[in-house]
């Protein structure tokens, strides 16, 4: 196998384990953030005071920190070790390195996507409720047939940076050492002596962020009949 070969195999099950971690992010911390953002607009105040002191400590700490606090979790919570947890799931070390890192970024993605959804619902005039209602719709048939596609609209560009850092931030799974595309670059450079590894690892991230950007634009253009 030539040099070129060994290094894109290398690169490819990198980006596997980025793409991955990715998606199981978005899937978990998207709900997530609604069901905290709920939390924040609560009318039952000691509910609402925790959730904002919550979204508050996510958001004022660093994603590595909280990486290594999760793994830290079975230890002072359980007293039970990494290891432990993994042979009694029949996972690997490298697997439940995965997991604790996956529960972080859901954490703390959720945390930054509760403050977009509760910013986009508060934009929304009451107006809009009052009309519902006087049309005989229930609050949830307010939300889901009037108010969801508009937050929708005018949650699409935040959102879609969020996603973008996201793509960046999974480069901090090197934390537990798991090998995510920018970790399996440093070891082509280390074991080839070359950086072009690292050169065709940021075309991965430029292509993949390039794709999500011009998927973000498409929607956008779709959601576009609703004007301001």
């Amino acid at each position: 196998m030539s040099e070129f070969a060994e290094i894109m195999v290398g690169l490819l099950q990198g980006f596997g384990n980025t793409c991955l971690l990715f998606a199981i992010t978005l899937v978990f911390a998207l709900p997530l953030g609604l069901i905290i953002a709920f939390g924040a607009m609560s009318k039952f105040k000691p509910l609402k005071f925790l959730t904002k002191i919550f979204v508050w400590i996510i958001r004022g700490t660093p994603l590595m920190l909280q990486i290594l606090l999760v793994s830290f979790l079975p230890k002072y919570l359980f007293q039970s070790t990494v290891k432990e947890w993994a042979l009694a799931l029949n996972f690997t070390i490298n697997q439940m390195s995965f997991v604790f890192v996956a529960i972080a970024f859901i954490i703390n993605y959720a945390a930054y996507f509760s403050e977009i959804y509760r910013s986009g619902i508060e934009s929304i005039s009451k107006g809009q409720y009052e009309a519902g209602k006087v049309l005989g719709m229930t609050k949830i048939q307010i939300f889901f047939k009037i108010v969801l596609l508009q937050v929708i609209k005018h949650i699409l560009p935040p959102m879609s940076n969020e996603t973008i850092t996201l793509v960046k931030d999974t480069v901090l799974a090197f934390t537990l050492s798991v090998v995510d595309l920018l970790t399996a670059a440093k070891e082509a450079v280390n074991n080839f002596v070359t950086l072009s590894p690292l050169i065709y690892a940021g075309i991965f991230f430029l292509v993949f962020n390039g794709l999500l950007s011009v998927l973000f634009n498409y929607i956008e253009k779709k959601l576009s009949f609703y004007k301001e």
